[in-house]
């Protein structure tokens, strides 16, 4: 059982790292050009990201029976990583800038990874709980 949520864990992660990167795709135009302001797709990222990151974590936690904060705390952290290393080989090249300028502008908002895995775990801890 352990080694099937560290596989879904893995999966997970990786679809919320490529659900937003496809998502932007349709942002460019053919020749790599924003086809829109770049506050505007910002916003789609960060809204992509959160909406499928939820909706992932919701997937993830349905298999979680116990140690819900334990695992809140454990795949937030993972996907954080999965993100950042996945963006290192992909994202950050395309871009072509250094690690320090790609953190401030895009890894920096995957601390909201955690802050809502955690979250989750709280609450899934709290309601199993008796009063």
């Amino acid at each position: 059982m352990i080694k099937i949520m560290i596989y879904r864990n893995i999966w997970l992660g990786f679809l919320s790292w490529l659900i937003p990167f496809a998502i932007s795709f349709f942002c460019y135009k053919p020749d790599g050009q924003l086809i829109m302001e770049y506050s505007t797709f910002k916003s789609i990222m960060t809204i992509s990201g959160t909406v499928s990151g939820s909706y992932l974590l919701y997937q993830y936690f349905k298999a979680v029976s116990t140690h819900f904060v334990f695992n809140g705390i454990v795949v937030g952290l993972s996907w954080v990583a999965i993100n950042v290393l996945l963006d290192s080989i992909i994202l950050i090249p395309m871009m072509k800038v250094s690690f320090s300028v790609y953190f401030l502008s895009i890894g920096l908002s995957y601390v909201s990874i955690p802050a809502i895995s955690m979250a989750m775990g709280f609450l899934l801890d709290r309601k199993t709980k008796p009063i």
